[in-house]
């Protein structure tokens, strides 16, 4: 199945030794000149790429305090060695953290310190040569901006911020990110990272309303561009098109249909996620946030929710009233922005949904972090949020739960290895042994517990573990959607399984008319 060394799952999480470019031939393909373009980039890497880079280097040191000092205070104490995924599962030395600052941390020092550049190699600062370039394009796209590292770091330096200035230099010299750079263009052009059209996004959203009522016999609208609703669902467009991402859209609009609140999608803002911040582009994370801005203002809609992507509520929850607001004109009463899980973590603690876990009994579950949301986001107003609200969403949908190990789960969770842009095809082998860590916290619950299936609420980590999970022993389908649990539970009025359960239903199943 693989042409390269799947790292072998063992009874406890080792730490190796570390070995030199292990991992330095493996690159993404870089953007072709319309995508780089079409993001305000470059076409091809510039003659003159070394000054422009340096200024490029400059600018944001001048624009971000936080860079400089992360450049500055690291004093290789070691403590993030072992916290890297990506290190764990390839052992290249400079997947540590520390190692993978030191690309560019050596060339700050070179033109931006006193004594790197009077003294260079008494303070280890190295010229910016193409083969460094070539290093930076390498290593800083192997690393999915999980900032598990800056958890454990003594002073708190985000390695995340410092992969993001690279590659924020990379493309403004025109050596861009291929699957980065193309799906930002496609929500410019289209409005979703997948290219959907609004004929095609219609008819999607038509065939989920036929196939709940077949499922339920109760008609659960799924509105696109509807003027005057009260909510606006943004969502990743991966909820359109495949599983288990689609079962968590029917389990959006079931819980929407249940509450009783009119709510829209938008073909002109049908994505949720923001590559911008992958690529560390504060001018394209505002474009991109823009569009949610404008589609709410078209609609006239009251409220904004999020649906399940990890990334995509981080930047809406730090980010989206710094890049598109002030949202003045929508109903103050609610969070701006609120997350789907915290929208029916409310009705369940108001009973307003009725639940039939026993739906869910085929199923031993547990819950993975994703690191966006544990490490950059926050949910329900009250600390620690993040990690209470999906477990007790997942609860009230199923009987049988088991955490992963504590130091693998909520600020120390692990990255599922897809992260950070680098959920491509091309990127497999490190996207594999990525998930080696969390693979292995998987098989020690999976044994101890006998847990059938893995919950997330983020896209990425989804179409990740789908694809990874085959290459541990376990099975694709065993990656399930938060609310595909709230789907299969959900028991909506006048349907047939509450028919069922209240024992009204007729000879066929179905529920009695009066």
């Amino acid at each position: 199945m693989a042409d390269f060394d799947v790292p072998e799952l063992k009874e406890y999480l080792e730490v190796p030794e570390p070995r030199e470019n292990v991992t330095n031939h493996l690159a993404p393909f870089t953007a072709k000149p319309d995508h780089q373009t079409d993001l305000g980039f470059p076409a091809e890497l510039v003659d003159n790429w070394k000054e422009v880079a340096i200024d490029k280097m400059g600018d944001l040191l001048g624009k971000y305090r936080s860079l400089r000092v992360f450049l500055d205070t690291c004093v290789h104490c070691g403590a993030c060695t072992d916290k890297c995924h990506y290190y764990l599962g390839t052992t290249d030395a400079n997947n540590m953290p520390v190692a993978r600052q030191e690309l560019l941390r050596k060339v700050y020092r070179r033109y931006f310190t006193f004594a790197g550049k009077y003294f260079p190699k008494l303070v280890g600062a190295t010229d910016l040569t193409e083969e460094v370039l070539d290093d930076w394009y390498s290593y800083f796209h192997q690393c999915s901006q999980c900032r598990r590292c800056s958890v454990f770091c003594p002073y708190g330096i985000d390695t995340a911020e410092i992969s993001m200035a690279a590659r924020e230099i990379m493309d403004e010299v025109g050596k861009g990110q291929k699957y980065c750079n193309e799906i930002i263009a496609k929500v410019y052009k289209i409005g979703n990272n997948l290219g959907l059209p609004q004929p095609a996004l219609a008819d999607t959203l038509e065939g989920l309303e036929e196939d709940i009522e077949d499922e339920t016999g109760v008609k659960v609208r799924l509105p696109l561009d509807e003027k005057g609703a009260d909510i606006l669902l943004i969502t990743p467009s991966a909820d359109f098109f495949a599983e288990p991402h689609v079962d968590g859209l029917m389990g959006y609009a079931k819980v929407f249909h249940e509450a009783g609140v009119s709510w829209t999608l938008s073909s002109e803002a049908s994505e949720a996620a923001n590559f911008g911040m992958f690529i560390g582009s504060y001018d394209n994370m505002r474009k991109l946030a823009l569009r949610i801005r404008k589609a709410a203002l078209d609609l006239g809609v009251k409220r904004i929710i999020f649906g399940e992507c990890g990334h995509a509520w981080r930047v809406a929850y730090s980010f989206l009233n710094t890049l598109a607001g002030p949202f003045d004109f929508l109903d103050q009463k609610y969070p701006i922005p609120q997350h789907i899980c915290e929208f029916t973590y409310d009705l369940l603690n108001e009973n307003k949904l009725r639940m039939n876990k026993a739906e869910n009994d085929h199923m031993t579950l547990t819950f993975h972090d994703s690191c966006n949301v544990a490490r950059g986001a926050g949910m329900g107003g009250f600390e620690g949020g993040q990690f209470v609200i999906p477990r007790a969403v997942i609860k009230a949908s199923c009987n049988n739960y088991y955490d992963m190990d504590d130091d693998t789960i909520h600020d120390a969770t692990f990255c599922c290895g897809g992260g950070g842009g680098l959920l491509t095809d091309d990127l497999m082998e490190i996207r594999v042994k990525g998930a080696m860590p969390r693979m292995q916290a998987l098989k020690q619950v999976t044994e101890e517990h006998g847990v059938t299936n893995l919950a997330a609420i983020c896209a990425i980590c989804k179409s990740q573990f789908a694809k990874t999970l085959p290459y541990f022993g376990f099975s694709m389908d065993q990656i399930v959607s938060v609310h595909q649990l709230v789907s299969n539970a959900i028991v909506l009025k006048g349907s047939e399984q509450e028919a069922e359960l209240d024992g009204t239903a007729d000879e066929n199943g179905e529920a009695e008319t009066a």
